[in-house]
């Protein structure tokens, strides 16, 4: 299975406080690929290096087996890169179907006039319509995200993130703030989603990662302590006393 995105020794410090050591981690095909770890382990040092928010001190990233380091962020997206954030990067005021058609706008190889109105335009309509269909969401198309309950807005950014046509999608804490059912909703869809591109998911719950990942990376401390299937990780000793033992 080949890799669609790789990390090899990214290394970040921020006044001399390091953040990732060296970190080397790939992502295959079709795969999910859980980061787990404790708060201030670098998980999201290490996200914005692969997707070009944060440029690493050294090391490489490569996506499609192409050095895509110093790309700015935009270009990866075009190159099938997507993210969702912890905190909602969604425009309140604009319908369901605009966010998205505003994705998908993002993909061209040349954007169109940035005022220009994206509903109506069927070129961006039509592939915003069935990433909504994707994710569940076509029959709130028209409703403002602002009027959206939590787990519909999470549902939506993956939505927007279906639209660029992704290679590999980052993953950012998306069960951040939900109850147990919106929870259990998004596990399900991102579930149903497996197979379609590879995925690196960086979550706190554990229930979440075990139901879905395919392999777990563990950070600790700017390192990367261990990676494998699940539930040889669940295992490992020295993650136990790491990550989970302090869950409980």
């Amino acid at each position: 299975m080949s890799d669609i995105l790789a990390a090899a020794g990214l290394t970040k410090a921020f006044g001399g406080l390091p953040v990732t050591r060296n970190v080397s981690l790939a992502v295959r095909a079709g795969e999910i690929h859980a980061l787990i770890g404790p708060n201030g382990a670098g998980k999201s040092s290490l996200i914005g290096q692969l997707a070009g928010t944060l440029t690493p001190d050294a090391g490489r990233v490569t996506l499609d087996g192409a050095e895509v380091t110093h790309l700015p962020p935009h270009l990866r997206a075009r190159r099938g890169l997507a993210r969702t954030f912890q905190v909602s990067a969604l425009i309140g005021g604009l319908s369901a179907l605009e966010n998205v058609a505003l994705a998908v706008q993002a993909r061209a190889p040349r954007p169109l006039a940035p005022f220009r109105r994206a509903a109506g335009d069927a070129a961006l309509e039509q592939p915003a319509l069935a990433a909504l269909a994707a994710v569940g969401l076509a029959e709130r198309a028209a409703a403002p995200a602002e009027v959206l309950a939590h787990g519909e807005r999470r549902a939506l950014e993956i939505a927007c993130a279906l639209a660029l046509q992704p290679r590999c999608v980052l993953l950012d804490e998306p069960l951040a703030g939900m109850g147990h059912a919106e929870g259990r909703a998004i596990v399900g869809l991102l579930g149903g989603l497996k197979g379609r591109f590879a995925m690196l998911l960086v979550e706190h719950d554990m229930e979440a990662v075990f139901a879905l990942a395919d392999r777990v990376s563990v950070l600790v401390e700017g390192r990367l302590i261990a990676t494998g299937p699940p539930e040889a990780v669940r295992a490992d000793p020295a993650v136990r006393a790491a990550y989970l033992g302090e869950a409980g």
